[in-house]
């Protein structure tokens, strides 16, 4: 393996890594992830299958965010008319993360579609901060996660993908495996095509004896030498991902400044007080009558949540 920047052991289960191979147009990313993962669903207490599905989310997203070739962010959701009303993460192109789920009933089946019934779909949204916003969506045809991303990107990219999800919310761990053949020049030659598709099949053979044990546990030279020992990889620096939902009192305030005083004044009168929670940490904030008052001034109340 050619030269690599890394750090210890410890950081490496919530950061990603980007790698290319010398002698072959393939491109490959790993993400590893436990504290994000446990941070994300903090006092949520989704149910099992759920938590799984999102700790996959969080993965496929990160994989994703890190192939952004501008500064934005995407947002990967599975919705249907099932249990599970919808699952979402959504991605900042500085690897910043958040996401959330909702239930509209108990569910009585763990899997994907059972869970998301069978109109399920998949949907990717691309918001970068300068340009137009583009969306995409496919059914999801299956109970896997990683099949309906390998759909869409043969369907919408042209490009040749594969992907390796896990996830396990009792030990709050979560990682991915992505392979994808680089973008080939229109005029290239079809031997040119050809070979590449040679070694993607290749290594995406070799990638799929990864275990789920492994990919959690080894750091991710050992997993690449595991994998693709007999060829000559470039494994760039990793990148730190963490868990930012971007919360703060200042934000519900100028959320509440929206909001006709007379109408604050009367859930104050009924309520005592006045709470906003966020959706993605669950963080509270508080306001009495004064910090209501307060609103009108050209500060924000500091009162401490």
């Amino acid at each position: 393996m050619s030269e690599s920047t890394t750090s210890p052991s410890s950081a490496q289960h919530n950061s990603i890594y980007r790698f290319t191979f010398a002698e072959h147009d393939v491109r490959g990313e790993l993400v590893q992830l436990n504290s994000s993962y446990a941070a994300l669903c903090d006092k949520h207490h989704y149910p099992a299958p759920v938590a799984k599905l999102l700790g996959e989310l969080l993965a496929v997203t990160s994989l994703l965010t890190a192939t952004l070739k501008f500064e934005g962010h995407i947002n990967v959701q599975v919705q249907g008319s099932g249990p599970l009303n919808f699952a979402t993460v959504n991605g900042r192109h500085d690897q910043k993360l958040r996401g959330l789920a909702r239930t509209r009933a108990e569910l009585t089946d763990d899997s994907l579609l059972g869970m998301l019934g069978d109109d399920a779909l998949l949907i990717l949204t691309l918001t970068p901060e300068q340009g137009e916003r583009y969306q995409g969506m496919v059914k999801i045809e299956g109970n896997s996660l990683a099949k309906a991303l390998e759909t869409y990107f043969d369907q919408s990219e042209q490009l040749s993908t594969r992907i390796w999800l896990h996830a396990d919310p009792e030990r709050h761990q979560a990682a991915g495996f992505m392979l994808q053949v680089l973008p080939v020049a229109q005029n290239a030659p079809s031997t040119a095509k050809e070979k590449q598709q040679e070694s993607f099949e290749h290594f995406t053979t070799l990638a799929s004896t990864l275990t789920q044990e492994e990919i959690f546990t080894l750091p991710v030279e050992d997993i690449l030498h595991r994998l693709f020992h007999e060829d000559d990889i470039r494994l760039y620096p990793e990148q730190e991902v963490a868990f930012y939902c971007g919360c703060s009192r200042e934000r519900t305030a100028n959320a509440l400044r929206s909001v006709e005083r007379s109408e604050l004044r009367e859930i104050l009168e009924t309520e005592g007080r006045l709470v906003l929670s966020c959706d993605y940490c669950l963080t509270e904030y508080s306001y009495d009558a004064i910090d209501v008052e307060a609103l009108d001034s050209p500060e924000a109340p500091t009162q401490t949540q």
